[in-house]
Protein backbone atom coordinates (compact mmCIF):
# COMPACT_ATOMS: atom_id res chain seq x y z
CA UNK A 1 0.00 0.00 0.00
CA UNK A 2 1.36 3.40 -0.98
CA UNK A 3 1.36 6.18 1.59
CA UNK A 4 -0.18 8.43 -1.06
CA UNK A 5 -3.23 6.16 -1.34
CA UNK A 6 -3.52 5.94 2.43
CA UNK A 7 -3.54 9.75 2.66
CA UNK A 8 -6.31 9.83 0.07
CA UNK A 9 -8.30 7.23 1.98
CA UNK A 10 -7.88 9.05 5.30
CA UNK A 11 -9.13 12.29 3.73
CA UNK A 12 -12.26 10.57 2.38
CA UNK A 13 -12.82 8.75 5.68
CA UNK A 14 -12.60 11.99 7.66
CA UNK A 15 -14.63 14.14 5.27
CA UNK A 16 -17.21 11.40 4.58
CA UNK A 17 -17.55 12.90 1.11
CA UNK A 18 -15.47 12.54 -2.08
CA UNK A 19 -16.01 16.14 -3.17
CA UNK A 20 -14.86 17.64 0.14
CA UNK A 21 -11.94 15.21 0.33
CA UNK A 22 -10.85 16.14 -3.19
CA UNK A 23 -10.94 19.84 -2.29
CA UNK A 24 -8.92 19.14 0.85
CA UNK A 25 -6.32 17.26 -1.21
CA UNK A 26 -6.27 19.93 -3.94
CA UNK A 27 -7.28 17.49 -6.66
CA UNK A 28 -10.37 16.69 -8.70
CA UNK A 29 -12.86 14.01 -7.70
CA UNK A 30 -12.43 11.44 -10.55
CA UNK A 31 -8.75 10.59 -9.86
CA UNK A 32 -9.51 10.41 -6.14
CA UNK A 33 -12.34 7.95 -6.78
CA UNK A 34 -10.07 5.86 -9.02
CA UNK A 35 -7.35 5.84 -6.34
CA UNK A 36 -9.76 4.56 -3.69
CA UNK A 37 -11.03 1.88 -6.11
CA UNK A 38 -7.42 0.88 -6.73
CA UNK A 39 -6.81 0.62 -2.97
CA UNK A 40 -9.93 -1.52 -2.54
CA UNK A 41 -8.81 -3.76 -5.39
CA UNK A 42 -5.34 -4.07 -3.93
CA UNK A 43 -6.76 -5.14 -0.55
CA UNK A 44 -9.62 -7.18 -1.98
CA UNK A 45 -12.21 -5.56 0.31
CA UNK A 46 -14.87 -2.83 0.15
CA UNK A 47 -13.74 0.10 2.29
CA UNK A 48 -16.54 2.61 1.67
CA UNK A 49 -20.28 2.49 1.16
CA UNK A 50 -21.12 5.17 -1.37
CA UNK A 51 -24.42 7.07 -1.58
CA UNK A 52 -25.74 10.39 -2.88
CA UNK A 53 -25.31 11.85 0.61
CA UNK A 54 -21.66 10.83 0.92
CA UNK A 55 -19.81 7.77 2.13
CA UNK A 56 -19.74 5.55 5.21
CA UNK A 57 -16.91 3.30 6.35
CA UNK A 58 -17.39 -0.45 6.26
CA UNK A 59 -15.94 -2.59 9.05
CA UNK A 60 -12.86 -3.08 6.89
CA UNK A 61 -12.70 0.66 6.23
CA UNK A 62 -12.88 1.47 9.92
CA UNK A 63 -10.03 -0.94 10.59
CA UNK A 64 -7.92 0.50 7.78
CA UNK A 65 -8.56 4.07 8.94
CA UNK A 66 -7.03 3.33 12.36
CA UNK A 67 -4.08 1.51 10.78
CA UNK A 68 -3.57 4.21 8.14
CA UNK A 69 -3.50 7.00 10.71
CA UNK A 70 -0.84 5.11 12.66
CA UNK A 71 1.24 4.45 9.53
CA UNK A 72 1.02 8.05 8.34
CA UNK A 73 1.95 9.34 11.79
CA UNK A 74 4.95 7.03 11.85
CA UNK A 75 5.97 8.19 8.38
CA UNK A 76 5.77 11.85 9.49
CA UNK A 77 7.85 11.09 12.56
CA UNK A 78 10.43 9.27 10.44
CA UNK A 79 10.69 12.25 8.10
CA UNK A 80 11.05 14.60 11.06
CA UNK A 81 13.83 12.46 12.54
CA UNK A 82 15.68 12.38 9.21
CA UNK A 83 15.30 16.15 8.87
CA UNK A 84 16.50 16.61 12.43
CA UNK A 85 19.55 14.45 11.74
CA UNK A 86 20.46 16.80 8.91
CA UNK A 87 20.33 19.82 11.23
CA UNK A 88 17.99 21.59 13.62
CA UNK A 89 14.56 22.00 12.06
CA UNK A 90 12.83 25.38 12.40
CA UNK A 91 9.22 26.33 11.72
CA UNK A 92 8.26 29.99 11.45
CA UNK A 93 4.62 30.67 12.31
CA UNK A 94 2.92 33.86 11.25
CA UNK A 95 0.11 35.23 13.38
CA UNK A 96 -2.41 37.99 13.03
CA UNK A 97 -3.03 39.89 16.27
CA UNK A 98 -3.56 37.13 18.85
CA UNK A 99 -3.82 34.29 16.34
CA UNK A 100 -1.43 32.03 18.23
CA UNK A 101 -3.28 32.59 21.50
CA UNK A 102 -6.62 31.99 19.82
CA UNK A 103 -5.38 28.67 18.46
CA UNK A 104 -5.03 27.55 22.08
CA UNK A 105 -2.52 25.82 24.28
CA UNK A 106 -3.65 22.38 23.07
CA UNK A 107 -2.02 23.01 19.70
CA UNK A 108 1.29 24.02 21.29
CA UNK A 109 1.29 21.03 23.63
CA UNK A 110 0.36 18.55 20.90
CA UNK A 111 3.00 19.90 18.50
CA UNK A 112 5.72 19.82 21.16
CA UNK A 113 4.89 16.20 21.95
CA UNK A 114 5.09 15.25 18.27
CA UNK A 115 8.07 17.41 17.31
CA UNK A 116 10.18 18.20 20.40
CA UNK A 117 13.24 18.75 18.21
CA UNK A 118 11.71 21.56 16.14
CA UNK A 119 12.53 25.16 17.00
CA UNK A 120 9.50 27.48 16.66
CA UNK A 121 9.70 31.12 15.67
CA UNK A 122 6.82 33.59 15.55
CA UNK A 123 6.17 36.62 13.39
CA UNK A 124 3.20 38.83 14.19
CA UNK A 125 1.77 40.70 11.21
CA UNK A 126 -0.60 43.64 11.07
CA UNK A 127 -3.90 44.04 9.22
CA UNK A 128 -2.19 44.93 5.94
CA UNK A 129 -1.30 41.26 5.32
CA UNK A 130 -3.83 38.62 6.39
CA UNK A 131 -1.43 35.90 5.12
CA UNK A 132 1.08 37.13 7.75
CA UNK A 133 4.02 36.86 5.36
CA UNK A 134 3.29 33.60 3.51
CA UNK A 135 3.53 35.11 0.03
CA UNK A 136 6.78 36.92 0.80
CA UNK A 137 8.37 33.81 2.32
CA UNK A 138 8.70 35.34 5.78
CA UNK A 139 6.78 32.49 7.43
CA UNK A 140 6.22 28.80 6.78
CA UNK A 141 2.68 28.56 8.10
CA UNK A 142 0.08 31.06 9.33
CA UNK A 143 -2.52 31.13 12.09
CA UNK A 144 -4.81 33.81 10.77
CA UNK A 145 -8.35 34.62 9.71
CA UNK A 146 -10.03 34.46 6.32
CA UNK A 147 -11.37 35.58 3.88
CA UNK A 148 -8.46 36.63 1.71
CA UNK A 149 -7.15 35.76 -1.75
CA UNK A 150 -6.31 32.04 -1.50
CA UNK A 151 -4.51 31.75 -4.82
CA UNK A 152 -1.59 29.36 -4.29
CA UNK A 153 -2.46 28.92 -0.62
CA UNK A 154 -3.76 25.83 1.18
CA UNK A 155 -5.79 26.31 4.33
CA UNK A 156 -7.86 24.44 6.89
CA UNK A 157 -10.55 26.04 9.03
CA UNK A 158 -10.03 25.50 12.75
CA UNK A 159 -13.24 27.16 13.89
CA UNK A 160 -15.60 30.03 13.01
CA UNK A 161 -16.35 32.80 15.49
CA UNK A 162 -19.27 35.20 15.70
CA UNK A 163 -18.37 38.80 15.05
CA UNK A 164 -19.40 41.72 17.22
CA UNK A 165 -19.06 45.47 17.32
CA UNK A 166 -16.76 47.09 19.86
CA UNK A 167 -18.37 50.11 21.50
CA UNK A 168 -17.31 52.68 24.03
CA UNK A 169 -19.13 52.23 27.34
CA UNK A 170 -22.03 54.64 27.41
CA UNK A 171 -22.37 54.69 23.61
CA UNK A 172 -26.02 55.14 22.53
CA UNK A 173 -25.93 51.56 21.20
CA UNK A 174 -24.47 50.17 24.45
CA UNK A 175 -26.94 47.89 26.21
CA UNK A 176 -29.30 47.49 23.27
CA UNK A 177 -28.35 43.86 22.85
CA UNK A 178 -27.61 42.23 19.49
CA UNK A 179 -27.20 44.71 16.65
CA UNK A 180 -27.43 44.67 12.87
CA UNK A 181 -25.05 46.36 10.44
CA UNK A 182 -27.79 48.86 9.61
CA UNK A 183 -27.62 50.08 13.22
CA UNK A 184 -24.11 51.32 12.45
CA UNK A 185 -25.06 53.42 9.43
CA UNK A 186 -23.63 56.89 9.60
CA UNK A 187 -20.93 55.95 12.09
CA UNK A 188 -17.25 56.43 11.17
CA UNK A 189 -15.80 53.09 10.05
CA UNK A 190 -12.22 51.94 10.28
CA UNK A 191 -10.28 51.85 7.03
CA UNK A 192 -7.50 49.42 6.09
CA UNK A 193 -4.45 50.73 4.21
CA UNK A 194 -4.49 50.94 0.42
CA UNK A 195 -3.14 47.80 -1.18
CA UNK A 196 -4.61 45.50 1.48
CA UNK A 197 -6.16 42.27 0.15
CA UNK A 198 -9.53 43.19 -1.44
CA UNK A 199 -11.53 40.30 0.04
CA UNK A 200 -10.09 41.05 3.48
CA UNK A 201 -10.95 44.77 3.24
CA UNK A 202 -14.50 44.06 2.09
CA UNK A 203 -15.18 41.63 4.93
CA UNK A 204 -13.98 43.99 7.66
CA UNK A 205 -15.87 46.82 5.97
CA UNK A 206 -19.10 45.02 6.83
CA UNK A 207 -19.44 43.46 3.36
CA UNK A 208 -19.94 46.96 1.98
CA UNK A 209 -17.76 48.18 -0.91
CA UNK A 210 -14.91 50.38 0.25
CA UNK A 211 -15.89 54.03 0.03
CA UNK A 212 -19.59 53.53 0.74
CA UNK A 213 -19.24 53.89 4.49
CA UNK A 214 -18.28 57.02 6.40
CA UNK A 215 -14.51 56.84 6.52
CA UNK A 216 -12.75 56.66 9.85
CA UNK A 217 -9.03 56.44 10.53
CA UNK A 218 -6.68 54.02 8.79
CA UNK A 219 -5.65 51.29 11.24
CA UNK A 220 -3.04 48.56 11.12
CA UNK A 221 -3.27 46.83 14.51
CA UNK A 222 -5.83 45.70 17.08
CA UNK A 223 -4.46 48.22 19.57
CA UNK A 224 -5.00 51.09 17.11
CA UNK A 225 -8.60 49.96 16.62
CA UNK A 226 -9.38 49.73 20.33
CA UNK A 227 -7.80 53.07 21.16
CA UNK A 228 -9.73 54.79 18.35
CA UNK A 229 -12.99 53.37 19.73
CA UNK A 230 -12.07 54.39 23.29
CA UNK A 231 -10.91 57.91 22.47
CA UNK A 232 -12.97 58.85 19.39
CA UNK A 233 -16.06 56.61 19.46
CA UNK A 234 -15.25 54.89 16.17
CA UNK A 235 -16.95 51.68 15.07
CA UNK A 236 -14.78 48.60 15.42
CA UNK A 237 -15.72 45.02 14.62
CA UNK A 238 -13.88 41.91 15.74
CA UNK A 239 -14.47 38.25 16.62
CA UNK A 240 -16.35 38.00 19.91
CA UNK A 241 -14.35 36.81 22.87
CA UNK A 242 -11.32 39.08 22.73
CA UNK A 243 -10.48 40.67 26.06
CA UNK A 244 -11.38 44.37 26.03
CA UNK A 245 -9.78 47.15 28.08
CA UNK A 246 -11.84 49.05 30.62
CA UNK A 247 -14.22 51.48 28.97
CA UNK A 248 -15.12 49.24 26.04
CA UNK A 249 -17.90 46.71 25.57
CA UNK A 250 -19.22 44.18 23.04
CA UNK A 251 -22.48 43.85 21.11
CA UNK A 252 -23.03 40.86 18.79
CA UNK A 253 -23.72 41.56 15.10
CA UNK A 254 -26.46 39.21 13.94
CA UNK A 255 -26.06 39.73 10.17
CA UNK A 256 -22.26 39.66 9.94
CA UNK A 257 -20.82 36.38 8.58
CA UNK A 258 -18.68 34.43 11.08
CA UNK A 259 -14.92 34.96 11.09
CA UNK A 260 -13.00 31.71 10.35
CA UNK A 261 -9.78 31.03 12.24
CA UNK A 262 -7.55 29.11 9.82
CA UNK A 263 -4.15 27.51 9.44
CA UNK A 264 -2.64 28.33 6.05
CA UNK A 265 0.51 27.68 4.04
CA UNK A 266 1.84 28.10 0.50
CA UNK A 267 0.80 25.01 -1.46
CA UNK A 268 4.06 24.76 -3.40
CA UNK A 269 6.09 25.04 -0.19
CA UNK A 270 4.24 22.24 1.62
CA UNK A 271 6.59 19.97 3.56
CA UNK A 272 6.08 17.04 5.93
CA UNK A 273 6.60 19.39 8.88
CA UNK A 274 4.06 21.93 7.61
CA UNK A 275 1.59 19.16 6.83
CA UNK A 276 2.07 17.75 10.32
CA UNK A 277 1.54 21.18 11.92
CA UNK A 278 -1.69 21.70 9.96
CA UNK A 279 -3.00 18.25 10.87
CA UNK A 280 -2.21 18.77 14.57
CA UNK A 281 -3.90 22.19 14.46
CA UNK A 282 -7.08 20.71 13.00
CA UNK A 283 -7.07 17.77 15.41
CA UNK A 284 -6.59 20.05 18.41
CA UNK A 285 -9.79 21.91 17.46
CA UNK A 286 -12.02 18.90 16.90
Amino acid sequence: MELRLLRYFVAVAEERHFGRAAARLHMTQPPLSRAIKHLEGDLGVVLLLRSAAGVELTAAGTSLYAEARTLLDQAEQARARVTSAAGAATLTIGTLADGAGEAGTRLAEAFRRRHPEVSIRFREADFTDPTTGLRTGLVDVALTRSPFDETGISLRTLRSDQVGVVLRSGDPLDGRGPLRLADLDGRPWFQLPDGTDALWREYWNGATPVGERKAGPVVRTVSECLQAVLWNGMVGIAPLGHALPDGLTWAPLTDMPPSPLVVAWMTEQESPLIRSFAWIAVESHR
